[in-house]
């Protein structure tokens, strides 16, 4: 098996379970020592933890609220210290909570923003010291179908999403010069343990449709933001790839 990744480090974030856990395994499988970042399961961290190791690879547990300054570049030094380097950012921590746009209240929408946006700038700028130094920097951050179709009850966290669409293109213009690529995937429906762990399906997941026929898995997720991360995507960036089954077509 060829490892692309061999010696490299990468932190992502909210790899607990679910899309976050399937792209911290890949990156493993690749070769690179992965930090997991978990908001509060530490559980479910482990679970990653453990999964990656029982495959033959390497990852360090890491916790704290990313939307703190000084606990993102706590967490992002201590990525960086695991292995002696920092090489990838997999920005995926987010919250989804709904709500109809008249019952928000402005604590509810800076609690989106810390975590889905706010937390992205600080990891990002953080990371960007590290990230320069190695040959194969990048970043990729998590988008969304809704960020770029809208959907209902979701003002904050649709605004977050699409907000993350001109972060990635604005630091694909700073951080160019430093030889960072910064790319964007907005995965679709995707096939998560969401309802089986107590939540509830968001409500636009009714009326939508696409192409293929299925909801996506986790892997699919995982498979493209690890090539995005690869050697193989050095003349990428600034772009964000949908992931999505044809939904825009259907």
């Amino acid at each position: 098996m060829t490892q692309p990744l061999k010696d490299h480090t990468a932190l992502v974030t909210g790899a607990s379970r679910n899309i976050g856990r399937a792209i911290a395994v890949e990156l493993a499988r690749m070769g690179a020592h992965v930090a997991v970042h978990v908001g509060r399961d530490t559980d479910a961290a482990a679970e990653t933890m453990a999964e990656i190791e029982a495959g033959g690879g390497s990852a360090t547990v890491l916790q704290g609220d990313l939307s703190d300054e000084t606990t993102a570049k706590r967490v992002v030094a201590e990525a960086a210290a695991a292995r002696g380097r920092l090489d990838i950012i997999v920005n995926n921590a987010a919250i989804r909570p709904e709500a109809a746009f008249e019952d928000l209240t402005f604590a509810d929408w800076r609690r989106v923003m810390g975590v889905n946006l706010d937390a992205v700038f600080l990891v990002c700028q953080a990371a960007v010291p590290h990230l320069a130094q190695s040959p194969n920097g990048a970043i990729v951050s998590l988008g969304g179908l809704t960020g770029h179709s809208g959907a209902g009850d979701r003002a904050h966290v649709i605004t977050s999403k699409a907000a993350i669409v001109g972060l990635t293109k604005a630091m694909a213009h700073d951080l160019s010069p430093r030889g960072i690529t910064v790319n964007c995937v907005a995965p679709g429906l995707i096939d998560t343990a969401r309802v089986a762990q107590g939540g509830t399906a968001p409500k636009h997941h009714d009326s939508r449709t696409n192409l293929v026929g299925r909801r996506g898995t986790t892997q699919e997720v995982a498979d493209a933001v690890a090539f995005l991360c690869s050697p193989k995507a050095r003349y990428i960036t600034g772009e964000t790839l949908q992931l999505n089954g044809g939904a825009y077509l259907a």
